[in-house]
């Protein structure tokens, strides 16, 4: 009788597998099938990144809503994108400790141009319009990342100039560097005729608007200075039509790295003398 069990109990079993199997597959024919995550991933990407520019004024929002950490993040990774064989040390060199860089991401305006000044009044305090006796010793410089944009900040931060205090143009479209050497070190100018004629009215410089090429040759020259110097700002936000801003291009990102990692800002972001500390501020 044995040997007759065990033939029935393996068909038993079959039948329980082929019923089982019939029953599996009947479930999945049932139960709706999920969407491929990776589908619904590339949708939310795209549409996130159409959000992040505003092509009519042409900003990317995604700046203006970075903390701290995030810019420095942000900047170390661009750094490595444009430089691979960058080394540890050579990393370390160009690294921007977190608390040089204020924190803006509260600001509720747009990043516009247009909005430049009020950024400045609410993050820099007062002071704009005074100048430190030094020549070529602003207290604020603004990096641009072309010439042309360059101009248009110069044209809009004259708004903050006084009859002791100029905004510098330190930017090399149309004006050669031995000219804006000569700039810094003299300055001399005639408010009143909107000219810069030699032995009328000597003033000094306020805010310096340039690009980071024409900034460091200027200080590697010495005839610009930080001795006064309080703060940096980087106009971030604004991008071409390509969508391109002063981080996102390897020809303006790593000149403006080499620039804020120079060894006499270095050893300012990190002053134990609060009054001395370089900040960063990024619009």
């Amino acid at each position: 009788m044995a040997d007759n069990d065990e033939p029935q109990g393996q068909k038993s079993a079959e039948v329980g597998g082929d019923e089982g199997q019939k029953n599996k597959r009947k479930a999945e024919k049932q139960t709706p099938e999920p969407k491929s995550p990776n589908k619904n991933n590339q949708k939310r990407r795209k549409i996130t990144e159409e959000d992040n520019y505003d092509d009519e004024l042409g900003i990317n929002l995604s700046v203006g809503e970075m903390s701290s950490q995030l810019l420095v993040d942000y900047l170390a990774q661009r750094s490595k994108k444009f430089k691979p064989k960058l080394t540890m040390a050579e990393m370390a060199d160009q690294y921007i400790p977190q608390e040089a860089i204020i924190d803006t991401s509260s600001w509720a305006r747009q990043r516009a141009t247009k909005n430049l000044q009020f950024f400045l009044k609410e993050f820099a305090g007062k002071g704009l319009s005074y100048a430190p006796e030094d020549k070529g010793s602003p207290h604020t410089l603004v990096i641009a990342g072309a010439a042309l944009r360059a101009t248009d900040l110069t044209r809009l931060l004259r708004g903050l100039q006084s009859e002791d205090a100029k905004v510098g143009k330190l930017f090399a479209k149309h004006i050669k560097l031995g000219e804006a050497k000569e700039f810094c070190e003299k300055n001399r100018y005639a408010p009143f005729l909107n000219l810069e004629l030699p032995g009328l009215h000597s003033i000094s410089m306020s805010l310096g608007v340039g690009t980071p090429k024409r900034i460091s040759d200027l200080l590697d020259e010495g005839a610009l200075s930080s001795k006064h110097l309080k703060r940096i700002i980087i106009d971030a936000s604004h991008v071409n039509q390509k969508r391109q801003g002063i981080l996102d291009m390897r020809e303006t990102h790593l000149p403006l790295v080499q620039l804020l990692s120079r060894s006499e800002f270095r050893k300012r972001y990190e002053s134990s003398d609060k009054d001395d500390r370089l900040k960063l501020l990024f619009y």
